[in-house]
């Protein structure tokens, strides 16, 4: 793999110029010691108007990019496009950064799994939340008080994306929204054990994604959560996570930390941008550096991919679910 220091640029690769796809490309096209030597997507109009747009080539297809003797690859795609790409990555012996959520259920993500362990390929995941320094403040606070109450939250509007709105291609709320705050409630207050959850069905014309569920958790610690996310507002009003903690309360978003203790309340906002951070963390990894503290790698992100699953189970089903 190239390293900067060796004035050797990492060479990387994109899969997916959609919105999240640009927002990758832009940010590695930005970065010292980097080559971003291609860009590739279903629709051969959006590639071409992202590359355009960075002076980066329009790569054919995913082989022909993977052949690029690439040092890693962005895999930045919907939901229901996972698996057949981690899969020819693997093969192809090229690292990969992939976006949540890893797919729309569990079994595509738990083979891509078994091929990346197998393989013993550096990966990393698109849960930028953990590169703020104020989750790790956060962090600190549930380690020095027993956290007994979490209340995850994600109340916005429906994403422009066609695809968001049908199950089988997004797999909901929960599984593609909410689960940037379930990864940071086990985080926070661990594993869990438990949920069971309920969900109020659509009511609009040609989506099938609940308008809002609601769920409980019960953490392998003994702690207990509840969870709520609506997506039937006209923008986002609330996305974050509450922890009660034994002689401390944490209020955490991505904009902001207040900590209350028996001194008072002190608010802080995080000097680090998660978004920027992630593809640099990465983009170390490649270049030979030590995995950063907040990197998600694959095996990681499944142990949240799974939770966010279960609530998506629980509801549909009415049944308590096991992770």
């Amino acid at each position: 793999m190239g390293a900067p220091s060796t004035g050797t640029p990492v060479r990387v690769g994109l899969v997916g110029a959609g919105g999240v796809g640009a927002r990758h490309a832009r940010t590695l096209a930005g970065l010292p010691g980097v080559e971003l030597v291609g860009v590739t997507d279903a629709v051969p109009g959006a590639a071409g108007a992202l590359a355009g747009a960075l002076g980066v080539p329009v790569v054919e297809d995913v082989d022909r990019l993977l052949a690029q003797r690439l040092d890693g690859v962005w895999l930045c795609v919907p939901p229901f496009a996972h698996g057949e790409l981690e899969l020819a990555a693997v093969g192809a012996g090229v690292p990969f950064f992939v976006e949540k959520p890893l797919a729309t259920g569990v079994a595509v993500a738990e083979e891509v799994a078994r091929a990346v362990a197998g393989a013993g390929l550096p990966t990393a995941t698109g849960y930028h939340w953990r590169h703020l320094d104020t989750v790790a403040a956060a962090r600190a606070v549930c380690a020095a008080h027993r956290p007994r109450l979490v209340c995850a939250t994600w109340w916005d509007k429906v994403p422009p994306p066609a695809w968001w709105s049908r199950r089988e291609h997004s797999g909901g709320q929960v599984v593609e929204q909410l689960t940037h705050v379930l990864d940071l409630a086990r985080l926070l207050a661990g594993e869990v054990a438990e949920v069971r959850a309920a969900a109020a069905p659509s009511t609009a014309e040609g989506r099938d994604v609940d308008d809002a569920t609601a769920a409980l958790l019960a953490f392998e610690s003994g702690a207990v959560g509840t969870v709520t996310a609506a997506c039937s507002l006209p923008g986002k009003l609330a996305a974050g996570l509450d922890v009660v903690c034994d002689g401390a309360a944490v209020e955490l978003t991505e904009t902001s930390l207040t900590v209350t203790t028996a001194d008072g309340a002190h608010r802080s906002e995080p000097r680090v941008d998660g978004r920027t951070a992630v593809d640099r963390a990465f983009v170390d990894v490649l270049a030979g550096g030590a995995p950063a503290s907040g990197l998600v790698d694959y095996a990681e992100a499944l142990r949240t991919h799974r939770v966010a699953v279960a609530v998506a189970e629980s509801a549909r089903t009415g049944e308590a679910v096991r992770p």
